[in-house]
Formats: C-alpha cells, structure tokens, sequence
C-alpha cells in the first residue's frame, strides 16, 4: 500500500485575489499540516484555453507562486513544483490516452459546459477534450489519495478513479495473479481466508460496497502481511490487479463565502476583485466605490444591508458586535455608507498585511523563489519517475 498524500494545483493566472485565498490557500495551510502535500502550478493546463496566446504563462506562474508564499503555504512542510517542468506528467498521459475511451472524455460535465461559456475561443481541440485525462495524470502520478475539491469538480475525482481503476485492470494482472491471490488469501488464517471469500463472494455478486470496506478492516489486521500480498488481495477483493495506480478520493473543500466588490463572487472575469497584495490605497478607494442598497440615496434614508453587498464582506471581516452595530445604523441611518465601509477597509488591510511583509523577501531577491520551485520540481519528479518506472515495467515498456 501507497503512503497518504495530498495534491492540489492551480492554473496560472497572474497575482490572486481574495476569493483564491479564502477558497483554496487557506484550505491549503491546513492541510499542509495535516499530510504529505504536493501543490503544483499547472502551466500546461493553462494552454487548454490560452495556446494561441501563451506568452504570459511563465511570468503568470511566478507572480502565483510569490502568492502562495505570501499567503502562508510553507516549503518546508508541502512541495511546490511546476507541472512542465516534471515531463512523467506528459508521459503518463500519453500512455493512459492510449486505454482512455473516448466518451469517458466527451461525458465529463465541464466539457460542454467550458465551450459554451468560452464560445469566442476554438476549442475544438484534442488539449480541450483531453484535460480531464491530463488531469488524472497530474494526481495516479503521485498517487495521490486524497484531492481537495469544491463538489463541482467530484467528477473529474471519480473520473480520475475509473481510469486509475481501468489501468490496473488491464496491466496490473501479473503471470499467475489469480493463483497467487488464493495463495495470499490462506495466509489469512482459516478464519479470516473465510470471511474474506465471502465478503469477496458478496462484492462481486451484489455490488455491495460495504463488504469491501469490511474485507479491507479485515487486512489491516494482518499486520505481517506482505505488502505485494495486500495488493493482490486488494485487486482479487474487487476484480481489478495489482494496484499500480492509486485510486483518488475527493476531499471535499467547503464552497468560499468571499464576495467580489459587487456582490457577486469575485472573479477576475467580472473585474471586482482585490488581489492578495494590492497596495492600502487602492483598497480603500476600491472599497470606498463599492454600490450600496440602491434605496438608499441620501444620507438620512434608512437601508437594508440585505440588498448592500458591503454587507456581504462585513460577514467576512466583521465580528458580531460590528455586524450589530451595521444592521442597527444602516436600517436606522445612524451611519453613513462611508463609516459603514470603514471596518471592511480595516480588515481586508490586517489580512493583507503579513502577506505583503512575507512576499517582500522574494520581490527583493527572486532567486529564493526559483531555489524552492527547483528544490520542489526535484521531489516531485523523483516520485514520479517511481510510478513511471512501475507503469512501464506493467505495460511491457521496460528496455532496462
């Protein structure tokens, strides 16, 4: 059995904003004291959209990266890589292209959905349609079990398994695998062989999931079995193979509660966004811009913070006292819009302020930043190159 990890990545798409840190890097900076993490800028995957146009990638990659750095995530407790800079990625999905049908791609929820939301850009393309493979490769690569992911993309989760799944199916049975297995399974004691058969027996027939979260309770308790052993059993268990590919499982992320300037969810595509380390000045004109309850004309007609999205980002930054205080002034109009804006200025300046000071040290000297992505790109190849080598051996590819 594969050790835990945990794999995330991100596209690169210039200097973040609030909405990226308060829905994926916060989640990262738990999480990195939690597992073994592995969290990647995906540069290849920024050309499944921007190939006529990739000329911004290299330098979008490295304004992330400080990002991350800025906003906590440590190099001494995750990995940081880039993905083109790990070739295995390309060469796994070459090879899992080759047993990959066609409309397990062409069914993947975001497929139709993406070009009819990019409808100006041709994305008629193999990139396009294959991503979703170029994605699993990214996570049975590392052999990553654990990728945290909004409930949107719990698809692109199960899809990724059903490849990892038809891999070792195909190449994960060795010379001899079912005799080996009935071998395996005596060593299990009378007792246990017998349990094991039937839950086996029970799987296999009626589909039924618990009898396989049983048999695997079951061979945790063999402590001295042997972990070629475990694999077969674990392949015989559930009609697979050996496991050459580790099968993924989602590790849902709460949906981010951060609004944009206009009350909808900040994106850069609708231009209401604050980014990690905008300068104070900016902040506060941009915050001091933001719409109100459109009821609201003068200063004396009372409001409903309901209908104002700063309301929306008093919910992020305020306390409960300061929420009080809003809803009782903004109905009553005992504050204005600017005193009610104020407290959000504040909080967004305190959040940004320790990221600004651990973002200045790698705008000063940009070697440290490439220091930590080549140490990173070293780590992460040198894992994959420990799959690669396995899939090759399974798949009859290996010269050595």
């Amino acid at each position: 059995m594969y050790a835990e990890r945990v794999l995330s990545g991100m596209r690169p798409t210039g200097s973040l904003h609030l909405g990226h840190y308060h829905g994926v890097l916060k989640n990262w900076l738990t999480l990195q004291h939690q597992h073994p993490c592995l969290f990647f800028v995906a540069d290849w995957h920024a050309l499944t959209t921007q190939y006529d146009d990739p000329q911004g990638i290299v330098g979008s990659s490295w304004e992330m990266i400080i990002d991350w750095l800025a906003a906590g995530v440590d190099p001494t407790q995750a990995t940081l890589f880039i993905q083109s800079q790990v070739p295995e990625h390309a060469e796994l999905h070459l090879l899992l292209s080759m047993m990959a049908p066609l409309g397990w791609l062409e069914r993947v929820p975001t497929y139709k959905d993406q070009q009819e939301k990019l409808e100006s850009k041709d994305l008629s393309t193999y990139g396009f349609l294959g991503y979703p493979l170029l994605q699993s490769a990214d996570i049975l690569i590392y052999r990553a079990d654990k990728v945290p992911v909004g409930e949107d993309q719990v698809p692109h989760i199960e899809f990724s398994r059903e490849v990892a799944r038809r891999f070792n199916h195909l190449y994960g049975r060795e010379a001899g695998f079912d005799e080996k297995a009935r071998e395996a399974v005596k060593k299990l004691g009378s007792k246990r062989a017998r349990s094991f058969t039937q839950l086996r027996t029970y799987f296999q027939q009626n589909g039924d999931k618990t009898a396989v979260e049983r048999a695997h309770a079951l061979l945790d308790e063999v402590a001295d079995l042997a972990p070629a052993d475990r694999e077969r059993l674990c392949g015989y268990l559930e009609g697979t193979g050996k496991m050459i590919l580790v099968e993924p499982g989602a590790l849902l992320t709460a949906a981010s509660r951060m609004p944009g300037l206009d009350g909808q969810k900040m994106s850069k595509s609708y231009g209401n966004t604050i980014t990690l380390r905008e300068d104070a000045a900016s902040v506060t004109q941009k915050v001091r811009r933001m719409p109100t309850d459109p009821a609201r004309i003068r200063r004396d007609d009372p409001g409903n913070p309901d209908l104002c999205p700063v309301w929306q980002l008093h919910q992020v930054y305020s306390d409960e006292t300061c929420q009080a205080w809003v809803q009782q002034g903004c109905r009553s109009a005992g504050i204005g819009c600017l005193e009610c804006k104020q407290p959000v200025i504040d909080g967004i300046l305190a959040e940004q302020e320790p990221m600004r000071e651990r973002a200045q040290p790698y705008l000063d000297d940009p070697r440290l930043v490439r220091e930590i992505i080549a140490d990173g790109n070293r780590k992460a190849r040198q894992l994959a190159r420990e799959t690669m080598r396995d899939v090759r051996a399974a798949m009859g590819l290996d010269y050595s």
